[in-house]
């Protein structure tokens, strides 16, 4: 027994010593965890682990633009041949407290959230609960529910799930996006603020659609916010549960979340938002009377959830990209067939799923905006890819995407040598895995 016990210490402290021994620098990928603790990318690796001379001149770049634009800060994360490669904070999270960004800030990604969705819905698919030919409303419809009987259009019986996946599904924007109308729907619908997603939708069934579903498209919020209730009810789990659970851990992503409207309830690592400085504040979205800005409180986040309202941090949102893109390099979460079909416009050139654009070469992009937050993710057949979000909205309001394109396009040309390192892959040593002097005595081993 003794000799047992004794053979456990000794164990005990050759792996304290292995541990020291093959500890690497913080320059370099580190070895697993002991523990082998579940947690973010982004909460293991910091800015510090993307500094090197090769990157100065795009550092300058990005900086610049930056100052120019009065953006706060930023977060950014390049993949090369599916390592991650870079990935690092600029400027404040909190200007007031001049707080920089670091890699594990999070961030509102605004309409890149729907291509979370999307890949929600095509992950039902591949699990045989849908497929995308089913009806949403009606009662053949997924959501026959008596909540969504009241349906004004019989056309609206047609929509299908790809239609909505799409922007086909007959919803336009002519009178005003309805996820930013919060008071004029509660007024209309004779409820109190704040308004939830489903009284939107109902809100949306009782009015005739813009379009024969199918026969052209219209970029639509709501839309995906139908979809939110599709997966939720197919799954038989909050939306929130069911993509956190069935796509983003799957894919090593731990840190993403659906956000909140009020700067109060941001989560503890979650950057403040600022607007433009000639923004205009508006009637908070809650009914509270208050005159806010869009970015806390002007804004219904809550209500616009799959479409545009998760957070995320650039290095777990890149890596999101890495298991939709088809390639074999790092696991995928949806089969090729899948990622094909998400990012091939239809016949009728409508288009792809999740994705904002896509081309025939292998480059896919997804572009998000909303008051206070801009995102741009970029996808390259070429094996470099990245993404870029700000928490800082400019007068060029959803057009700003594309200045974020041609700084990243310059970004990228400015580096002739990437690191060879995959951060995706480091953990930070470990000081002290089992300090000697706690070493438990023979009369605590049994």
């Amino acid at each position: 027994m003794i000799v047992r016990r004794l053979v456990s210490v000794i164990i005990i402290i050759a792996l304290v010593i292995l541990d020291q021994t093959f500890s690497f620098s913080t320059q370099e990928a580190a070895s697993v965890p002991i523990d082998n603790r579940i947690e973010a990318v982004s909460h293991r690796i910091s800015n510090k682990l993307s500094e090197c001379v090769e990157t100065q001149k795009a550092d300058k770049l990005l900086n610049r633009f930056l100052k120019r634009w009065e953006v706060a800060g930023a977060t950014v994360a390049v993949v090369k041949d599916g390592k991650l490669v870079y990935a690092k904070g600029y400027g404040y999270s909190d200007v007031d407290n001049e707080k920089g960004v670091e890699t594990s800030n999070l961030f509102r990604i605004a309409s890149v959230s729907k291509l979370i969705t999307g890949t929600a819905i095509m992950k039902l698919q591949e699990e045989g609960k849908l497929h995308l030919d089913d009806f949403v409303f009606g009662e053949h419809g997924i959501l026959n529910d008596t909540i969504y009987s009241n349906i004004r259009d019989k056309r609206t019986k047609r929509i299908t799930v790809e239609h909505l996946l799409r922007h086909s599904g007959g919803f336009t924007s002519k009178y005003g996006d309805p996820m930013f109308l919060p008071l004029a729907i509660a007024k209309k619908m004779k409820v109190e603020s704040p308004i939830d997603a489903q009284t939107i939708i109902e809100f949306a069934l009782s009015r005739r659609l813009g379009f024969t579903p199918g026969t052209r498209g219209s970029y639509s919020n709501l839309g995906y916010v139908i979809l939110e209730k599709v997966i939720s009810k197919l799954a038989d789990e909050p939306y929130e549960t069911y993509v956190q659970t069935h796509v983003l851990n799957p894919a090593g992503i731990f840190d993403m979340h659906l956000g909140h409207s009020l700067q109060e309830d941001r989560f503890p690592n979650e950057v403040n938002y600022y607007e433009q400085s000639n923004a205009i504040k508006i009637s908070a979205f809650n009914g509270s009377g208050k005159t806010v800005f869009k970015s806390n409180g002007g804004n219904n986040l809550e209500a616009l959830g799959g479409a545009g309202g998760w957070v995320a941090s650039g290095a777990e949102l890149i890596k999101f990209m890495m298991a939709i893109d088809g390639d074999d390099t790092l696991p995928d979460i949806l089969s090729k067939e899948s990622v094909k079909y998400m990012t091939t416009p239809n016949k009728l050139g409508h288009s792809p799923i999740g994705w904002k654009g896509t081309h025939g070469n292998g480059t896919w992009w997804r572009t998000g905006s909303l008051a206070g937050s801009s995102a741009l993710l970029k996808h390259y057949s070429n094996g470099l890819s990245y993404v870029i979000i700000t928490n800082s909205s400019t007068w060029r309001g959803s057009d700003f995407t594309k200045d974020l394109s041609v700084l990243m396009s310059r970004f990228i040309r400015s580096v002739k040598v990437w690191p060879e390192h995959d951060l995706f892959n480091h953990f930070e040593a470990r000081q002290e895995v089992i300090a000697l002097d706690k070493l438990p005595s023979f009369e605590d081993w049994s």
